[in-house]
C-alpha cells in the first residue's frame, strides 16, 4: 500500500467534492410570478366570440394559451398566442403588464349552436419549465342576439320565441312539459335539468342557427349535449297539429340521450327517429303506406343503411324516417312496449346491435330485419357496394409467410382475407429495443442522475477509507 501525504490527500478530496458539485442539481432560483385580471368575454353571433385579459409577469412567459372547453368535449381546445392571427400579428411575450387577445372565428364552417355553453382559462408558462399559472375558469354562453327574444319558462323547459303572443308560447310550453314527462316514465328516468327551446319565425333566420351544413328538409334539431332544441314555426302554422309534432319529437330525442347516454355509442339512427316519431305522432299508418309502395317498388332502404345518417334526398329521408316508426311499430305490436323500452335502455351499455336486439327481442339484426320484411310483404333488398377481393396466388417476387386458415375472426383467418395483406405484414418494420417513449424521458434522465450520485458517494467514501486506513499504516511503528 502507498501511503499519500496531507496534501495529496486534500487535494484529493477537493476533486471528489468539486465532481459532485458539477452533478447535484443547480440551487433552485426564485420562480417567476404571473397575475391574470379583468377577464373579459364578448361576441357577435355567426362571426366570433372575443376573449380578453390582462397579464402581470415579472419575467417574459415562455408561452401563453388560452384554453377553451365545449360541452361533451375530452379536452380543452388550446390556442397558442404565438401563432398568428387572421390579421397575421402574432403576441409577443414581455415582462411587465400587457393585454392579452383572441377571437375565435364562428364563421362558416367554424359555426357554433347558440346557447352553448363554453368554459375557459388563460395560461402562462415560465422560462426554464416548471408549473404553469392558470386564471380562474370562466363560463360564457353564445348567444344568438340577431333575436329579440322572449322567454317563458314551465318546470325545467324555458321557451325562447320571437313574433309571437304569450298564449302561443305557454301552449308550447305545455306541451314540452307532457312529452319530457311522458318519455321519461316510459323509459324510467326522472329528468330535473333545464332544457331550452328556441322556435324561430323564419327561414333564413333558422338555417342561420343550425349552421351551413343544415339540410333543406330540416324542421326542427335537438342538440342534445348542450340540452337545447330548435324549430322553425311560422306564424301560419300557430295552430297546427305540427307544433305538437315537431315540439314532442325532439324532445324525445332529448329524453333518450338521457336516459341512454355513454361514452362508446348511441342508438342507430333509425331507433332514435323511429322511436320519436312514434311518441310524437302516434298513427303512422300514412308512414306504413310509404313503407309498402317502397316495398312493391323496390326502394326499400335496408334499416342496416339507416344506422347511422338518412339518406340526403329529400323523398328518401322522408322514407328512412317512415321505415324507422314501422320497424319500431312492428317491436311493439309483436313483443309489446315492455320490449322497446327494453332494447332502447340496452343501449345505455354501449353495445352492438346485434347484442341490444338479441337483449331486448331475442333476434340479431340480420334476423330482426328478416323478419321485418316479412311482416310488411317486402322481399329483401339487393346489397350493393364493395365485394370482397378474389383470392389469388402471391403476386411474383412477393414473399411472405405460410397462410393458415383459422376460425373466423382470428388472425389466421384475417390474415388469409387477401395476398396483399400477408405481404403488407410480413414487410412491416418492428420497434427498436432501445426506442423509449417520449414522455418517460424526462423522470429517465433525473433517475440516472441520482444514481450517478449515490454511485460517486459509495466510492468516494471507500476510497476517503483506504486513504485513511494506508496513513495509519504507514504511520505505524
Amino acid at each position: 500500500m502507498i501511503a499519500l501525504g496531507r496534501g495529496r490527500m486534500v487535494r484529493l478530496l477537493l476533486t471528489v467534492a468539486a465532481s459532485l458539485a458539477l452533478l447535484a442539481p443547480a440551487t433552485p432560483v426564485r420562480a417567476a410570478t404571473f397575475a391574470f385580471s379583468d377577464l373579459q368575454t364578448s361576441s357577435t353571433f355567426n362571426k366570433g366570440i372575443d376573449f380578453s385579459a390582462r397579464l402581470d409577469a415579472s419575467e417574459a412567459p415562455r408561452r401563453v394559451e388560452l384554453q377553451i372547453t365545449f360541452p361533451a368535449a375530452t379536452g380543452p381546445f388550446v390556442i397558442d398566442l404565438a401563432d398568428p392571427g387572421a390579421d397575421g400579428t402574432a403576441y409577443r411575450p414581455t415582462a411587465g403588464s400587457q393585454g392579452l387577445h383572441y377571437t375565435l372565428d364562428t364563421s362558416g364552417s367554424g359555426h357554433i349552436m347558440p346557447n352553448t355553453p363554453i368554459s375557459y382559462r388563460w395560461v402562462a408558462y415560465p422560462q426554464g419549465g416548471g408549473e404553469p399559472v392558470r386564471s380562474e375558469a370562466t363560463s360564457y354562453r353564445y348567444a344568438d342576439e340577431t333575436q329579440q327574444w322572449q322567454t317563458l319558462r314551465d318546470g325545467i323547459v324555458t321557451v325562447h320565441w320571437t313574433r309571437r303572443s304569450d298564449a302561443f308560447a305557454q301552449k308550447a310550453a305545455a306541451i314540452a312539459v307532457t312529452a319530457i314527462s311522458t318519455d321519461a316514465t316510459l323509459l324510467g328516468i326522472h329528468e330535473t335539468t333545464p332544457v331550452d327551446f328556441f322556435i324561430y319565425g323564419d327561414d333564413a333566420s333558422f338555417r342561420a342557427a343550425l349552421g351551413p351544413g343544415v339540410r333543406e328538409n330540416v324542421g326542427g334539431e335537438a342538440v342534445t349535449e348542450i340540452r337545447t332544441l330548435f324549430a322553425e314555426l311560422t306564424p301560419d302554422v300557430l295552430n297546427d297539429p305540427w307544433v305538437g309534432i315537431v315540439i314532442t319529437h325532439e324532445l324525445t330525442h332529448q329524453v333518450i340521450d338521457d336516459a341512454t347516454s355513454n361514452p362508446y355509442r348511441s342508438l342507430p339512427r333509425w331507433l332514435n327517429e323511429g322511436v320519436a316519431v312514434y311518441q310524437s305522432e302516434r298513427d303512422t299508418s300514412r308512414y306504413r303506406g310509404m313503407v309498402q309502395d317502397a316495398a312493391a317498388s323496390g326502394d326499400l332502404l335496408p334499416l342496416t343503411a339507416l344506422g347511422w345518417q338518412f339518406p340526403t334526398d329529400p323523398q328518401k329521408t322522408l322514407l328512412g324516417y317512415a321505415e324507422s316508426v314501422s320497424a319500431v311499430d312492428h317491436v311493439v305490436r309483436t313483443y309489446g312496449k315492455d320490449a322497446l323500452v327494453k332494447l332502447i335502455l340496452a343501449y345505455k351499455d354501449g353495445p352492438t346491435d346485434d347484442e341490444a336486439l338479441t337483449a331486448a327481442i331475442g333476434k340479431n339484426m340480420a334476423d330482426f330485419q328478416t323478419e321485418w320484411y316479412r311482416a310488411i310483404g317486402a322481399t329483401p333488398p339487393s346489397q350493393f357496394g364493395p365485394q370482397p377481393a378474389p383470392s389469388g396466388p402471391l403476386p411474383s417476387g412477393w414473399t411472405g409467410p405460410a397462410v393458415t386458415q383459422g376460425p373466423a375472426g382470428s388472425p389466421a383467418a384475417a390474415a388469409s382475407s387477401s395476398p396483399e395483406a400477408a405481404a403488407t405484414a410480413t414487410a412491416a418494420p418492428t420497434a427498436s429495443p432501445a426506442t423509449v417513449p417520449a414522455s418517460s424521458a424526462g423522470s429517465g434522465s433525473s433517475t440516472d442522475l441520482a444514481l450517478i450520485l449515490i454511485a460517486l458517494i459509495i466510492v468516494s467514501g471507500a476510497a476517503l477509507a483506504g486513504i485513511v486506513i494506508a496513513g495509519r499504516r504507514a504511520a505505524s511503528p
